[in-house]
């Protein structure tokens, strides 16, 4: 299985309609790919918290046009990092869209843990209450977004529904980058499970963007990471690893806690 991830720069001389149009060359450019994966709110900016109201879309609005047809014409499966989604009651969320290799909506993942603790994106955005997961032909994905890294138990849930591979786009800042490759290995290792996580380039709001892109198997190994400019990062993957590792040292057989206990 093959998985690009596109660390798109964001910048703000670029207009978001210049990054759709952008994004989607990118994704067609990956057909030899099984899997493609782009970076949490690339379209506006994950920082770019004054532009959230004026840029928010319905869930079928033009991010989801254009990366659905990338995904078509590419014929690849299609994790389109997130939006900022204005919902028919007017709330926004931080959605996740994942499209198949013909086009169609596949999941909508709504951001669980939003970011900012009382301002930014922890004070516009409603959040999201649904675990989802995507059934590949070659494995499961499970959906999360950037500031979900740091709650391991949303990662073991999704590893309880099914999940192999953890998929985390992000808008990650360049002052934490060292959480960022720290944390996507210790959710690997603690779910025994890949973990792919994208973040974007640049500069937006002032904040520059951590970059580094990273994939790291069920063991814990990095198998590829970006640097910190706007790159392409593609990876092999096996997905029979992930059983294989599970079997040859069973951790998550000996859960205790959040597990019905014998007698109880």
């Amino acid at each position: 299985m093959r998985a690009s991830l596109i660390q798109i720069a964001v910048n703000p001389g670029e207009s978001p309609d210049a990054r759709r149009l952008r994004a989607a060359a990118l994704v067609r450019e990956q057909s030899d790919a099984d899997l493609v994966v782009l970076p949490e709110l690339w379209p506006v900016g994950a920082f770019a918290y004054a532009s959230f109201v004026d840029e928010a879309e319905p869930l079928e609005g033009p991010t989801y046009r254009a990366m659905s047809e990338a995904a078509r014409a590419a014929g690849v499966w299609l994790h389109a990092g997130s939006i900022v989604e204005r919902d028919p009651d007017g709330l926004l969320y931080n959605t996740s869209l994942v499209f198949s290799p013909d086009g169609e909506a596949a999941a909508v993942y709504r951001k669980i843990h939003r970011f900012g603790f009382d301002k930014g994106e922890a004070t516009l955005m409603a959040a999201g209450a649904e675990l989802v997961t995507v059934a590949l032909p070659a494995a499961t994905l499970g959906l999360a977004t950037c500031y979900d890294l740091r709650f391991p138990e949303l990662f073991r849930a999704l590893v309880d529904a099914g999940a192999q591979l953890l998929v985390v786009p992000a808008g990650w800042p360049e002052r934490r980058r060292a959480h960022w490759t720290l944390l996507a290995q210790a959710r690997a290792v603690e779910n025994q499970s890949y973990v792919l996580a994208c973040g974007s380039a640049g500069t937006h709001a002032g904040v520059q963007q951590a970059g580094h892109s990273i994939v790291v198997d069920p063991w814990g190994e990095v198998l590829a990471e970006a640097g910190a400019d706007e790159e392409v990062l593609t990876v092999d993957l096996d997905p029979a690893l992930v059983a294989r590792t599970r079997d040859q040292f069973p951790a998550l057989k000996d859960r205790r806690l959040g597990l019905a206990l014998p007698g109880r």
